[in-house]
């Protein structure tokens, strides 16, 4: 298991640029996980293609791209490997929304304090053509996590 240091949540706004080479290599990835994901009953799907699914809902307030945000997550590949989990490390994140994958910008103001969510990413809004070099991520990886917005800074 990776240390906390190098979980996704602190490389999802990581993407150094690295010939093709050094990236992950290719995973075989289900081309219809976002259809699938877009038919679960409560499923939206944003015009960036982000499918999102409320799993509980929150009472509290909905964070703004620029605030500071406490989430536990698990990030899975659409064939439910996991590939990253707060939860597993028993210990959950917290960092600027504005400074991660697009998905996660996009989706998690969508959640409201104490709520959870399913994100499904496409790989456009998430790692892209070039996934995490040396990473566990593909390049054009469709992502799926579970988030759960635990607090957001400043916020009650």
């Amino acid at each position: 298991m990776r240390p906390a240091a190098c979980a996704v949540a602190a490389t999802l706004a990581v993407a150094a640029a690295m010939p093709a080479a050094a990236q992950a290599p290719a995973v075989p990835a289900l081309p219809d996980a976002l259809a699938k994901a877009a038919a679960e009953k409560g499923a939206s799907v944003a015009p960036s293609g982000l499918v999102f699914r409320s799993l509980k809902e929150g009472t509290g307030p909905q964070p703004d791209a620029t605030d500071v945000v406490s989430v536990h997550y698990r990030g899975t590949f659409p064939d439910g490997k996991e590939f990253d989990s707060s939860y597993s490390r028993g210990k959950p994140t917290s960092f600027p929304l504005n400074r991660v994958i697009k998905c996660w910008t996009e989706g998690v103001q969508r959640i409201k304090v104490g709520g959870k969510a399913k994100l499904t990413c496409p790989a456009a809004i998430a790692y892209g053509e070039r996934g995490t070099p040396g990473g566990p991520i593909p390049p054009n990886a469709v992502l799926q996590f579970e988030v759960e917005l635990l607090g957001i800074e400043g916020k009650k």
